[in-house]
């Protein structure tokens, strides 16, 4: 895999993503991809410039911080590096079936789509998406019982919806630390 493309992916979306402090941010974007890296490496089937360019632009067109259509952002980037038709259609295709909320019950048709799925799905979850959850509910003006919430309506289920090995090892605990902090949150909660 080339690295120049992954290094001028990387400086994309640090611009792209300058000034945001919701989560969605330049941060979050290089998490995914270190994760998404790291499930690749246990799964020698996949394509990694797929999965690691499909992890770096998989929030460029996130309808929550762009109004963007067709993936415009990743299309952008993609062509300003010659990338071919046929491997822009499956970083996209990729990039597509990350999103919880589109997504949310459909298993991505592609190896690299589970991946990146999983990447970003193990970054709501744990101490990283307990601290995500708040500054995204601040953000949009969420109550602190609104973002628990969030818990119940979608985090403390991603640990069963990861679709590799390495994922479904990795969340366990992150899982286990989630249910632990809401534990404490009920106990503190009851005290006042």
């Amino acid at each position: 895999m080339p690295v120049k493309i992954v290094r001028e992916a990387t400086e994309y979306i640090r611009t792209l993503f300058q000034g945001n402090s919701d989560g969605h941010d330049f941060d979050h974007t290089m998490r995914v991809y270190r994760t998404a890296m790291e499930i690749a490496d246990s799964e020698p089937d996949c394509d990694r410039q797929i999965v690691a360019l499909a992890a770096l632009l998989h929030d460029a067109d996130d309808y929550k911080l762009f109004a963007t259509a067709d993936n415009a952002n990743a299309r952008a980037f993609l062509d300003s590096q010659n990338v071919d038709e046929a491997t822009a259609i499956k970083i996209c295709t990729t990039i597509n079936s990350v999103s919880f909320s589109k997504n949310r019950d459909k298993c991505p048709e592609l190896l690299e789509g589970k991946i990146v799925q999983d990447a970003d799905r193990l970054d709501a979850i744990g101490a990283i998406g307990i601290a995500r959850t708040f500054a995204y509910g601040g953000k949009h003006g969420r109550t602190l019982d609104s973002s628990i919430a969030h818990f119940h309506e979608k985090l403390l289920l991603l640990k069963a919806m990861m679709h590799t090995e390495k994922a479904k090892e990795m969340a366990e605990s992150r899982h286990a630390f989630m249910e632990s902090f809401l534990q404490e949150w009920e106990n503190e909660q009851k005290k006042n």
